[in-house]
């Protein structure tokens, strides 16, 4: 009885010795100095960081959807090929004039409502 009391002791004394090894300095949290405007006492304030989505490139499969847009009301000749170059550029600065938008050859929001590529309403 005595050896199997002995051996619960050393068992349990091993176990708490175990959970025992981090030092208090090791667990407690790490803190920065904080950074301060140069030549000044008072802290740097931080911004809040805004969250903003990143936008994203269009496919080449959207690339084409404009395209034909543009094709079909006639600013761009040819076909649609899914590829976003000098032409298809020109083509959207021209739409974009005759649209009274500013006129930057660049895709933006209004100028994919007004070729009809903005969003749909879905209906109940």
């Amino acid at each position: 009885m005595r050896s199997t009391l002995l051996a619960v002791a050393l068992i349990l004394g091993a176990w708490l010795a175990a959970g025992q090894t981090a030092s208090p300095k090791a667990s407690a949290p790490k803190t920065t100095p904080k950074q301060t405007v140069a030549g000044s006492k008072q802290p740097v304030k931080k911004r809040p960081v805004a969250w903003r989505p990143i936008q994203q490139q269009p496919t080449p499969e959207r690339y084409k959807q404009i395209q034909q847009a543009l094709i079909d009301k006639g600013y761009l000749q040819g076909t649609a090929t899914g590829v976003w170059g000098p032409e298809s550029m020109a083509a959207l600065k021209r739409f974009q004039e005759e649209q009274k938008l500013e006129a930057t050859g660049k895709l933006d929001s209004l100028s994919l409502i007004r070729l009809g590529l903005g969003p749909k309403k879905v209906e109940p």
